[in-house]
């Protein structure tokens, strides 16, 4: 489903509030409330919103708001229909969608007091009990706003950091969402009213908190941070213990010779679609955001004949979590370490340009934007041929296929094969006939020119990689 399809005035009413000017909620234009859809349901307001980082997010019944700051009309409206999107892989349903022009969000409410209040108005109408809003906002703008409207307020980081949560699978993946949520969430702890004044010092602190949670007036707010930062020294060192053995995988691959190819590219492009094609590698593919969190390595071997390894790692988003960014950083580094990234598109999005910019701005911060790239416009079978040149004639070295039909695949295999560099040692050596697996090795790991059976043993001319031609020159002489 595209993001416009989700993202229908029958689903989703866009509102635009006027720029510049906090109107009263009386003030909102009467055709602009028509359009929002009322649903029928069960009201979840939160009376009370003391602490509400401390509960479990609930995302359910959502109404979605973005400030639009920069770019067409358009473009602000596939960013709330992405959010949309996100929203829905989260478990939630989409009830309206509001977007304000502004020169820049507004310090305290993000919208501004008037345009919250006119969103209270549009989350009582249609009985949402969360907002969901189309940036990352500061600790004092998510704490004004729900005072405003009454309800949960999330913003976009922390609604991509839950899909995560919800995605992990793996220990390591469990860990780097884990450590990326408690980043985001440190500086947001907050409390009001007697959650301000609440100790744990003395023998209040002795009758409940235990060793290590006692001192002199400490507030639960400032033990609840220590306990984060606690948890987070270590969760980073068993996140850097799994590094350790990625990063020996990577070298022993390197040292073989075998060049690595990792697949990137923007969230639902079809990536795992595409490492299943390749590699027979049977991972589950979704419609959905962020079905794929944890990396999978596969051996895959060019139409000539050379190995060399295929990794699908998570997808980006535009405006992607630094936090996500920092905590999936070793996962990362199967891109950042690629000797060829294939980039995947989808060639049938509304704007794939925009997807292939935002791509690249995570790469350039993973340290990746130098590794060779491979453009692959993927879903040729339902793209519109006219974007798909577009496409080609932005992007020359850009190759279009069907991860789905398996359509262009053969022309994608031989690029990758004439993109992939050498690691290979020119050797002539007599090989003794006992050592028959050196020369199969050869085969499968290396570029063989001549093969002679001579009395002594196998005459080989070949080129293969450094550590293989070393055991072949002490084979000949041991």
């Amino acid at each position: 489903m595209s993001p416009n399809d989700a993202f229908t005035h029958d689903h989703l009413a866009r509102a635009h509030l006027a720029d510049d000017r906090d109107l009263s909620v009386d003030g909102l234009e009467l055709e602009e409330r028509n359009a929002l859809r009322r649903v029928a349901g069960l009201s979840t307001e939160l009376q009370d919103v003391t602490e509400v980082e401390y509960r479990q997010v609930r995302l359910e019944r959502v109404v979605l708001a973005g400030v639009w700051t920069s770019g067409t009309a358009q473009a602000a409206d596939r960013s709330l229909a992405e959010l949309a999107l996100l929203a829905k892989t989260a478990g939630s349903e989409v009830l309206a969608g509001v977007s304000q022009r502004r020169d820049t969000p507004d310090p305290a409410t993000y919208l501004g007091s008037g345009k919250a209040a006119e969103l209270r108005e549009i989350v009582i109408e249609h009985e949402a009990d969360t907002v969901i809003c189309d940036g990352e906002l500061t600790p004092g703008q998510l704490r004004k706003l729900e005072e405003i409207v009454k309800v949960k307020v999330v913003d976009r980081t922390w609604l991509i950091l839950d899909i995560f949560a919800q995605h992990a699978r793996s220990r390591e993946g469990k860990a780097q969402v884990s450590l990326a949520q408690m980043q985001y969430l440190l500086p947001r702890l907050r409390g009001w009213g007697e959650s301000l004044s609440r100790q744990a010092g003395g023998r209040a602190g002795g009758a409940t908190g235990g060793v290590g949670t006692r001192g002199p007036g400490e507030t639960k707010i400032e033990t609840d941070r220590r306990r984060i930062r606690m948890q987070m020294t270590k969760l980073r060192r068993e996140l850097k213990e799994m590094e350790k053995s990625r990063t020996t995988q990577r070298a022993a691959r390197h040292r073989a010779g075998i060049p690595a190819v990792a697949i990137a590219g923007y969230t639902n492009s079809g990536k795992s679609s595409m490492l299943n094609r390749m590699t027979d590698a049977g991972v589950l593919v979704e419609d959905a955001l962020f079905a794929t969190l944890d990396p999978t390595v596969r051996k895959a071997r060019t139409p000539g004949g050379r190995d060399y390894t295929l990794a699908d790692t998570v997808g980006f988003v535009r405006h992607l979590p630094h936090q996500l960014i920092e905590a999936f950083r070793s996962t990362l580094e199967e891109v950042k370490d690629a000797d060829l990234i294939l980039h995947i598109v989808d060639g049938s999005d509304e704007a794939p340009l925009e997807q292939i910019s935002a791509v690249r701005e995570v790469l350039n911060e993973i340290d990746a934007g130098n590794v060779r790239e491979l453009i692959v416009i993927n879903k040729a079978d339902i793209a519109d041929p006219e974007q798909v040149a577009h496409l080609l004639r932005a992007e020359p070295h850009a190759f279009v296929v069907s991860a789905m039909t398996g359509e262009g695949l053969e022309a994608l295999l031989l690029a990758i094969e004439g993109d992939l560099p050498s690691f290979l040692r020119a050797v002539d050596v007599v090989i003794p006939y006992q050592r028959g697996d050196l020369i199969s090795r050869a085969h499968s790991q290396g570029e063989v020119l001549a093969v002679e059976h001579i009395a002594a043993g196998t005459h080989l001319t070949a080129r293969v990689p450094e550590q293989l031609a070393a055991e072949m020159v002490q084979a000949e002489h041991g």
